[in-house]
């Protein structure tokens, strides 16, 4: 089986996290998490891995042993079974070979891929191209990396002069949902010494920091009254909750700021004039960065409670993951270098690219598995345009064959 052919038959299965099921606790949150969980299990056996666990939380693992005496790290690679909920429609792909222009996806509701408005898609004029109907996700976030990795380990069994260490392969459910199967894997038991996603963006892309991103919940406590007797004793929530809001630094919010640079993002207001609850994501590149962002926070609900008076400010502050960079600092770099190696084999320039938003590997990294992350190759995730160039989709996986090649082939010293 070819990787355009896994790739196809995992988008046939719809794989939609279920935002419902996830807040209580459900996982997987949807049914087809499970039923691709276990294509994939049956696959891995065709292909020889050993010691292939398939959990009731769809978290599915497997083992490729070594063919090897040396001692070798364990290196590991991850992607994830679910799809965006932006649509919730079955997928219907279709490959499309690109000469340029417009790509028409749906000619009877006239739904076309304009290159006016992707313009980054001229670069694969001249190859064939996965795109979708118009009316749902193609899924290749994060389908495009399952196919990928389990075209790698076709190619180590077709070829198995390729010298390997223990190389370990994992699949989790409802990462679209708040990283929930990265936050339940269990990296211990896992044993691999480091590990890569392939959860990013076009081919050379290479993502080694994210956020380090926390959430706060400020809840705003007032004093109802009727309006016709309200003067000194109304005490409005809603307002003390857009003066609060009011303080927040100009110009540090996500529709201001690009890059590395960080933001508090207003996410949710609810409330009364007795009771508000203003919910707020918070994201810094930097971890003195987002240390401070959390404290002017705590500081400025203590200010406010000072001058609204007791009980008024109430702030819960949390944090969600770390940066992947805090795991890969110094001599902890290496599987930067050994996939930047990878890539120029394969003569792709490497991309780095500071992601704003979070991934699994920030979450197995915080666990202790420093996890950066290889590009898929598709473009425009969580839409109907998502599309993915077959060329760039073979070179996640033989990015993958060679940072299996490259482990194997450092002297390590163990």
């Amino acid at each position: 089986m070819n990787i355009v052919e896994r790739f196809l038959n995992y988008t046939r299965i719809n794989t939609t996290t279920h935002r419902e099921n996830g807040a209580a606790g459900i996982m997987p949150s949807s049914p087809g998490q499970m039923e691709l969980a276990k294509l994939v299990a049956s696959e891995l056996e065709v292909l020889g891995l050993e010691d292939i666990v398939l959990r009731d939380s769809a978290i599915l693992t497997a083992t490729l042993p070594a063919n090897t005496n040396r001692k070798l790290p364990v290196v590991s690679f991850f992607g994830h079974l679910d799809t965006s909920a932006e649509q919730t429609s079955d997928t219907h792909a279709q490959i499309v070979h690109y000469s340029g222009g417009d790509i028409c996806l749906n000619s009877d509701l006239d739904i076309a891929l304009k290159a006016s408005e992707f313009p980054e898609i001229a670069q694969y004029q001249g190859q064939d191209i996965i795109v979708t109907d118009g009316t749902s996700l193609l899924g290749a976030d994060d389908k495009a990396a399952i196919a990928a990795i389990l075209d790698a380990l076709q190619t180590l069994k077709n070829n198995p002069e390729i010298e390997h260490g223990t190389v370990k392969v994992a699949f989790v459910p409802d990462e679209e949902q708040g990283l929930r199967g990265a936050k339940a894997f269990d990296v211990e038991t896992f044993g691999a010494d480091f590990g890569y996603t392939l959860d990013c963006c076009g081919i050379g892309d290479f993502v080694h920091e994210n956020w380090n991103a926390g959430d706060a919940v400020i809840t705003f406590t007032g004093q109802s009254a009727h309006p016709m007797s309200a003067k000194g004793k109304l005490k409005n929530s809603l307002l003390m909750a857009h003066k609060f809001i009011a303080m927040l630094p100009a110009g540090e919010a996500p529709e201001y700021t690009e890059d590395r640079e960080g933001y508090y993002w207003v996410k949710e207001l609810a409330g009364n004039s007795a009771r508000t609850v203003l919910k707020m994501d918070i994201r810094d590149f930097t971890k003195e960065g987002y240390r401070s962002r959390m404290m002017f926070l705590q500081t400025l609900a203590e200010n406010c409670q000072a001058l609204w008076g007791e009980k008024a400010v109430n702030i819960q502050l949390s944090d969600r993951y770390e940066n992947v960079a805090n795991s890969l600092e110094g001599d902890a770099g290496f599987p930067i270098e050994i996939a930047r190696e990878a890539y120029a084999r394969n003569n792709i320039t490497m991309n780095a690219v500071p992601m704003r938003g979070g991934y699994d590997g920030a979450v197995l990294s915080q666990k202790g598995l420093p996890c950066p992350n290889i590009f898929t190759g598709a473009h425009n995730f969580h839409s109907i345009y998502e599309y993915l160039p077959v060329k760039s989709l073979q070179a996640a996986s033989d990015v993958v064959v060679d940072v299996i090649r490259v482990t194997a082939e450092k002297d390590w010293g163990m």
